[in-house]
């Protein structure tokens, strides 16, 4: 794929020139004695920038310190993801939240590159194709939400980038109880800035390794209106991988904010243009394991494999606080993604036979998936005696279409693995067939979705905290196949056949209930139970009909630590889920197909945030997890198993030390390491990726309006595999550097 490097450039200096003009328009208000906004205050240090691209940061004049919002655990953090406001601390769940400072000091622009500052979160899972936006908390898949609105279909999902992201929230653990039909792993919730009333506009621009090349810039302010202020965030992107896996993006995000007598309203439009280069294969499995006598380099899937996805998602929302009891909540959001992909089939017949790599496939497809959904949420302040109530009420109702139509080709097998050349040279010489050996449908899927809920956090005392939460649910799904596939069978071994409208009606219960004592100013003990509802509704489980919802159980106990005015914040964990009808992906007798297994994950997690000194700053997360099937009704031998891509330990640190030279403050070091222990490519666990550690490394400058940075990934150049594919493993960066120039005026 030809990525336009050179429309990236214009881009951003189309951006940097907009962001001149503001400049010269702002200076022009000072003269004609309008009000300056986030000017001429600057007498006391620190002083605190406007929320951007650089994120809450200022430079200390005396000390060199640098202020920032980079606390994971801060226990006074209000949360959105919990939907009823409520601090961290309070929560009898595990909940961290990764802020936009942090992510900017370790020059991250991707969704990906964030996780890791959180506990139990790694990345992969069943279907992400290479390049889709996959992740697996606590061993089981993980859902990925945008300001408390869902991705739409589960499986094949979007690249997330950091445009306008003000933080990222991960619950950990089911979340069915507040957000419907979800992954019981838990809950990746992406929250952007939201208008200011005062003018703030910033920009970045970040290049470095393998033709990367990234720049951003947002403006916000106020309008002549009273009340009403915006904002408009806007990205471009290009890299040419060092595998020469291409990728391309630009979005842009405009969003209004209009507080109108005891309402606020909010609208947002956010569009994405995103073209990636899969990569199924990975390096190709020889012995159980990613080849390793081969160059990092090496490729084994199609050359002309290609991506293209686009995004498009307009919300509404309207916060009426009818008074100081309640608050109803309306919001509406309508998303639309459509994807055109040319790539390489995650089949385990992909394999080595010989010196030759052979049943490859090539995969085309095309889908485009159309939800709405309208949240209607009112919350109850009140008192009953002396015990205070935050009542979260719902209704939420959801339509969703997908369209998913796909052919196979099969491919020339590779006739030296060891100096893999792919044969194949253009998609006109391809033949695509249908039938049950190439994975393929041309399917039409309608889902309706009725929700009544309810949570309620309870302030018994000021230490004792009770949270319980009950969900109704009613799924009306079908699924009309244009086509017949020859061998494509329900799970009752009837044939799926075209123009039959297959049906099916559930109607679960989930709930969740968890109670923390603050057993001392700075320990608090917590517990909790949770039930969840995953539908089987997508447009890749859906080869055997549409199946029993997955269910899940889980039970969590955990200890909360805060030291020294909460300078040290340690969050403690101990966790058991067990969930029934899991779809996982399988190729038998050289044949795609989903099997419905039970699994369940046992572990203990811990996450450090601790301020050591005014200059030193380190977080720190360490998961140790047994995740296992325990039941196969198919017959597949795997019971006692690992499911795919799940790691049995886990770690992460990133540490940062501020100082100055010479009498000039601002300056900072960082560094950081990465280990995941063994993963395997799916239930059976024939293949897997090695363990694997990293170090990361950072320095920077930052004044009161601008900075630079430089971000070194995998210092000691380490060969690694960030997940585990059927046929192969996904490769991690080698030693590369970016610098990234920023900043907010």
């Amino acid at each position: 794929m030809n990525v336009p490097r050179s429309r990236t450039a214009i881009a951003v200096s189309a951006l940097f020139a907009a962001l001149s003009f503001v400049h010269v328009a702002k200076a022009q208000q000072v003269q004609q004695g309008q009000p300056q906004q986030a000017q001429g205050q600057q007498t006391q240090a620190p002083q605190t920038q406007p929320a951007g691209s650089l994120g809450e940061v200022s430079v200390n004049a005396a000390t060199g310190a640098v202020a920032r919002d980079h606390n994971v655990n801060d226990p006074y953090q209000v949360t959105g993801v919990s939907k009823t406001g409520t601090v961290l601390g309070d929560l009898p769940m595990s909940v961290q939240e990764i802020p936009r400072g942090l992510l900017t000091e370790q020059g991250a622009t991707k969704l990906q590159q964030a996780v890791s500052n959180a506990s139990g979160v790694s990345v992969g899972g069943t279907d992400a194709k290479g390049f889709f936006d996959h992740f697996v908390i606590r061993g089981l898949q993980a859902q990925v939400y945008t300001d408390g609105f869902s991705d739409g279909d589960q499986v094949n999902g979007v690249v997330h980038s950091l445009n306008g992201v003000e933080r990222v929230e991960i619950l950990e653990g089911p979340g069915s109880s507040l957000f419907g039909s979800g992954p019981p792993g838990g809950t990746i919730n992406i929250v952007h800035y939201t208008p200011s009333p005062q003018l703030h506009y910033g920009a970045n621009v970040q290049a470095g390794s393998f033709g990367t090349v990234t720049g951003s810039a947002y403006v916000t302010g106020p309008t002549d209106v009273p009340g009403l202020n915006y904002r408009v965030d806007a990205t471009g992107a290009s890299s040419d991988g060092f595998r020469d896996l291409a990728y391309w993006n630009k979005e842009i995000r405009t969003a209004l904010q209009w507080k109108l007598g005891d309402h606020k309203f909010d609208f947002s439009i956010e569009a994405q243009d995103t073209r990636s280069t899969p990569d199924s294969y990975g390096l190709i499995y020889l012995n159980g394991a990613p080849i390793h006598s081969v160059p990092i380099v090496a490729k084994y899937s199609t050359p002309f494999a290609f991506a293209r996805s686009n995004y498009v998602r307009p919300t509404l929302t309207d916060a009426w606080r009818v008074s100081d009891f309640l608050t109803i909540n309306n919001r509406l959001s309508f998303l639309h993604r459509s994807l055109e992909f040319d790539g390489n089939g995650d089949s385990s017949s992909t394999k080595v036979v010989g010196e030759e790599v052979v049943h490859r496939q090539l995969r085309q497809q095309d889908d485009s998936d159309n939800t709405v959904d309208y949240q209607l949420e009112p919350v109850w302040k009140f008192k009953t005696g002396s015990v205070g109530h935050t009542l979260l009420t719902g209704f939420e109702y959801m339509h969703q279409t997908i369209n998913t139509d796909r052919a196979t080709a099969d491919l020339p097998n590779i006739p030296d693995v060891f100096a893999p050349v792919p044969p194949e040279t253009s998609i006109a010489n391809l033949t695509f067939l249908c039938d049950s050996r190439h994975s393929c449908d041309n399917d039409h899927l309608v889902g309706n979705f009725y929700s009544l809920y309810a949570t309620d956090q309870v302030d018994v005392t000021d230490k004792l905290k009770l949270r319980a939460g009950l969900r109704k649910d009613w799924w009306d799904t079908s699924l009309t196949p244009n086509i017949t596939v020859p061998g494509r069978v329900d799970n009752e071994g009837e044939p799926v056949l075209a123009g039959h409208t297959y049906t099916r009606n559930d109607a679960p219960v989930s709930w969740n209930i968890g109670v923390l004592y603050k057993l001392t100013p700075w320990m608090s003990p917590y517990f909790g139970v949770s039930r969840s509802y995953l539908t089987n509704f997508n447009s890749e489980d859906t080869q055997t009909g549409i199946g029993e919802p997955e269910s899940a159980l889980q039970y969590e106990a955990g200890i909360k630590f805060s030291f020294l005015d909460d300078r040290y914040v340690l969050n403690t964990a101990l966790f058991d889920v067990s969930r029934s009808n899991v779809a996982s992906p399988l190729t038998l007798n050289g044949i795609e197909t989903v099997v419905f297994d039970s699994q369940k994950t046992r572990g203990a997690e811990a996450s450090l945030d601790a301020t050591i000194t005014r200059q030193w700053h380190l977080i720190a997360n360490f998961t140790a997890q047994h995740a296992y099937v325990t039941s196969n009704p198919q017959g597949v031998s795997a019971v006692g198993n690992n499911p795919q891509d799940v790691p049995a330990y886990m770690a992460n640190l990133w540490t940062t030390y501020d100082f100055s030279i010479y009498g000039v403050p601002g300056f900072h070091v960082g560094a950081g390491a990465n280990y995941m222990s063994r993963v395997y490519s799916d239930i059976r666990n024939i293949n897997s990726a090695p363990a694997y550690v990293i170090a990361n490394a950072a320095f920077g400058y930052r004044a009161q309006h601008w900075g630079v940075d430089l971000n070194v990934h995998n210092l000691t150049n380490r060969r690694y595999f960030v997940a585990a594919n059927m046929a192969g493993a996904y490769v991690g960066d080698p030693l590369s550097a970016y610098v990234t120039l920023h900043a907010d005026f």
